[in-house]
Formats: C-alpha cells, structure tokens, sequence
C-alpha cells in the first residue's frame, strides 16, 4: 500500500491475561492500546475474525451491552467503563501522553465461584491471591455473591451475574498512577 503506520500513536493501556478455567480452552495474554483520533478512520472487515465494526463512545458502547445489542468480555467492558473518566478526547490523549513513563501492570483475573455467580478478582482486591497455586486453580465458596460482596473491604474486581451484567467494585488505589473505572453496581431490576 506504500504506506507506513504511526505506531508512534498508539499507547499502551492495559495487559489482561485470560484467568484459568477447567474447561480448558485457549488463553490469551491481550495489549489495550490506544489511540486518538479525530475522526474515525474506515474499518475493513475480514469476514472472519473481525465480521464487523461499530464506533460507539464508552456511554453508548455500556448501554448496547446493557441492551444485549453486543456482548462484551468482562476486560472489555472493564476498559470500556475506564474511558468513562475523560470527558473528552483531549484529556484522554493528555493522560496518555503524561503517563506514558509509568508503565503498564498485567492483570491475570482468579475466579471465585460463588454459590450464584462468579467474581473476577484483579490484583489488590483482599481476596486475589499471588499464590502460584490459584493461578491454576479455581476458588470457590457456599456463600452468595452478595454475603462475599458485604464481608468486604478492599475491592478490585468484577462480579459476574450474567452475560450481560456485571458490576465493577473499586476501592483500591492504582499501583502504576492509572485510572480504574468508577465502581458500576447493576441495579437490582437487570438481575
């Protein structure tokens, strides 16, 4: 195409690994990048992996989940709920461009199965566990969701209601000056 990317752009975000789960799978270690545009540049679906694209701001991206109109794994939706923190295009360019030295944690959630649901622990939550053992391993509990969730102080995590609930609970501090979302509680009438 006798072109060349600006890769100089492009900010690193966030890196998720996929947690363990016993049903086997594929696992992935996945880069966030970003990058600030002004206007969104055409997309060009392959018809395979990618089958078709959308331009939504966070807002409108959370709500067309909500509204069962996309389905969104929870990293995503947790990065889409982090944008919600700029008000503008500017600011999040700016933040990114300030932060750029302070480099970038890897998450790899551990699931908690709960007697109704599951929980997403990040590291920092009072639960996660740097423990080897429960990278490989599932945690699981008797209780329901919400007695885990009143026995708490210290949170970095997503619960896991449904496909298309889940919830985010902050309380922690960012180790590398990042921004975390907003804690998003569903409301009771989506559950």
């Amino acid at each position: 195409l006798d072109c060349t990317p600006d890769i100089w752009a492009l900010h690193d975000w966030s890196v998720w690994l996929t947690p363990f789960s016993p049903r086997g799978g594929r696992r992935f270690d996945t880069t966030f990048f970003l990058c600030c545009l002004r206007d969104p540049p055409p997309v060009y679906p392959d018809l395979e992996e990618v089958v078709g694209s959308q331009w939504s701001s966070p807002l409108e991206a959370t709500e067309s989940f909500i509204s069962k109109e996309i389905w969104m794994a929870p990293p995503q939706f947790y990065e889409i709920r982090r944008l919600e923190n700029f008000a503008s295009l500017s600011d999040l360019h700016k933040f990114c461009l300030d932060h750029v030295l302070e480099g970038v944690e890897r998450w790899m959630p551990i699931l908690l199965l709960t007697a109704d649901g599951q929980i997403s622990l990040l590291p920092g939550d009072e639960l996660y566990l740097e423990d080897s053992n429960f990278l490989e391993n599932l945690l699981s509990t008797e209780k329901k969701t919400e007695e885990i969730m009143k026995e708490g102080k210290k949170f970095h995590r997503l619960v896991i209601y449904s496909r298309h609930v889940y919830s985010i609970h902050v309380t922690v501090q960012s180790k590398y000056k990042h921004v975390y979302p907003k804690t998003y509680v569903i409301s009771k009438s989506h559950l």
